[in-house]
C-alpha cells in the first residue's frame, strides 16, 4: 500500500446475509436510526460549510481535515490536499448557489498553488497549513512537500468537477497542468507499465506502483480527455488500467496492492480497501466487478455497534467509515443483484455513526468506529472528525460517483 493512508487519512463485511441486516439495522445506539439520508446528507453539508468558512474568511484558506479526538490533541490542523478535492467534489455534486461559490474559491486556492509553487510545473503538494494564509500571503504553506500521484489526480478531477460547474476555464487549465506532471514526471513504461508513485519531499523519485494511484489515474485522465477533447488523455487513462489488468488476481476476485520498489514485483500485503472499489467507480470494468464483493467478505468489520469494511486486511477489528462509503458508491455504480439493500445496510450504519460515534457531532463523519484503526503500512487511523470521510459520506448518501462528471 502506498504511504498515502500517512499524508491524507491519519495526519496523519459488510456481513453478509441475516447477520449483517441485524447489526446495520441498529446502526449503533440507535438514536439515527430513523433519520433520513437526506437529512443526513444535509447536517454533513453543514460540517463541510463550518469548516470552510472558518478558514476562507480570506481567500487562499483551506480547511483542516481532522476536528477533535486524538489528532485535535495531537495538534493535527494540516489541509490534506486529498481532502479538499474531495470537499470540492462534495460541493459540485449538490450543486446549491452557495455551494458553487465555496467550490470555486477552493479550487481557485489551487490554482493559485500550482501557479505560486516554487517548481511552476503544475504540481501540488501532499498538505497545506489550514486557516486563513499567514499575513501578506496570498496561499498557504506547505505542510508536508511530497507530491503523490493519487493526490494529485483526485485534485485534478476536483478542478474538472469545478470546471464542468462553474464553466471557469483556469480550473480546466489546472486540471490539464497537474495531469501533465503526472504523465511527464511517473508514467513508466519499463517493469509493470503503469504510474508510480510521485516524488517525495526530498526530492527522490517514488518507484513503486500502485493499484490504488492507477485507478486514479485511470478515472482522471478519462474525464480530462472528455473535457478538453483529446483522445491522448484516453490512452492514458488504458495504461492505468492496464496497469490494473496486471494487478489482478481472478482466483481471490481483488486486486492486489502494486509493485514492489522495482516496479515488478507484486506487492501482496497489506491488501486495501480502495483500490477495490474505486477501481470499479474509475473504470466501470465489469471484468473486475467482484472486487467490490471481496472488499465486503474480506474486509467486514464490526464495531461499536457499527458495521462496514476496515481499511485493509492488516485489521479488520475497527469500522473505517470513509472506506464504507466508497463500498456504498461502488454498490450502487455496480448496481447488480442485492447490491442496492447491501448499500442501504451500510449506509444506515453511516447515518448512525454521524451521531453516535465516539466524537461524533451528529454533523460530521468521524474517520474510524474508534481510535488505533492499523493501515498495515505503520500508520493508525483515528476517531476524529474528518472533511474527507464527510465528504464520501455525501457523496454515498446521494449515491454519486466521484470519478463521473455530473
Amino acid at each position: 500500500m502506498p504511504p498515502l493512508a500517512i499524508g491524507r487519512r491519519a495526519f496523519t463485511a459488510l456481513l453478509m446475509g441475516c447477520a449483517l441486516g441485524a447489526c446495520s439495522s441498529s446502526g449503533g445506539s440507535g438514536t439515527a436510526s430513523g433519520r433520513s439520508t437526506r437529512d443526513a446528507v444535509g447536517r454533513a453539508y453543514t460540517f463541510l460549510d463550518r469548516r470552510v468558512d472558518e478558514a476562507a474568511g480570506s481567500p487562499g484558506g483551506l480547511p483542516r481535515s481532522y476536528t477533535g479526538g486524538y489528532l485535535a490533541r495531537h495538534h493535527s490542523t494540516v489541509a490534506f490536499t486529498y481532502d479538499v478535492a474531495l470537499v470540492i467534489i462534495a460541493y459540485c455534486r449538490r450543486g446549491k448557489d452557495a455551494d458553487l461559490e465555496r467550490a470555486a474559491a477552493l479550487s481557485r486556492t489551487l490554482v493559485a498553488l500550482q501557479e505560486q509553487d516554487a517548481e511552476d510545473d503544475g504540481r501540488l503538494r501532499q498538505s497545506y497549513e489550514s486557516g486563513r494564509p499567514a499575513s501578506g500571503a496570498k496561499v498557504p504553506k506547505a505542510a508536508a512537500d511530497d507530491v503523490f500521484t493519487g493526490t494529485l489526480s483526485w485534485a485534478g478531477l476536483a478542478l474538472l468537477h469545478a470546471h464542468k460547474a462553474t464553466g471557469t476555464a483556469a480550473f480546466r487549465s489546472g486540471a490539464l497542468r497537474a495531469a501533465q506532471w503526472i504523465q511527464d514526471n511517473v508514467h513508466r513504461s519499463t517493469g509493470t507499465a503503469g504510474y508510480a508513485g510521485g516524488i517525495t519531499s526530498a526530492g527522490k523519485k517514488v518507484t513503486w506502483r500502485s493499484s490504488e494511484h492507477n485507478a486514479d489515474v485511470a478515472g482522471f485522465f478519462r474525464a480530462l480527455g472528455d473535457a478538453v477533447d483529446d483522445d491522448a488523455w484516453g490512452g492514458r487513462a488504458d495504461t492505468a488500467a492496464a496497469f490494473l489488468d496486471a494487478m489482478w488476481d481472478p482466483g481471490q476476485g481483488a486486486f492486489w496492492t502494486g509493485t514492489g520498489t522495482d516496479g515488478s514485483t507484486v506487492n501482496r500485503s497489506p491488501v486495501p480497501e480502495d483500490p477495490q472499489t474505486w477501481s470499479y467507480l474509475a473504470t466501470r470494468d465489469d471484468r473486475h466487478a467482484k472486487s467490490l464483493d471481496w472488499a465486503s467478505k474480506q474486509l467486514a468489520a464490526e464495531d461499536n455497534g457499527f458495521v462496514g469494511v476496515s481499511f485493509s486486511d492488516a485489521d479488520t477489528s475497527k469500522v473505517w467509515f470513509e472506506g464504507t462509503s466508497h463500498l456504498v458508491c461502488a454498490l450502487r455504480a455496480r448496481n447488480g443483484s442485492g447490491d442496492a439493500a447491501r448499500a442501504d445496510r451500510l449506509l444506515a450504519s453511516l447515518r448512525s455513526a454521524q451521531s453516535d460515534a465516539p466524537g461524533a457531532d451528529g454533523y460530521g463523519l468521524v474517520a474510524t468506529s474508534s481510535d488505533g484503526l492499523e493501515t498495515g503500512d505503520g500508520d493508525r487511523l483515528y476517531a476524529s472528525l474528518h472533511t474527507g470521510t464527510t465528504a464520501w459520506f455525501v457523496l454515498a448518501g446521494q449515491r454519486a460517483n466521484p470519478f463521473v462528471l455530473d
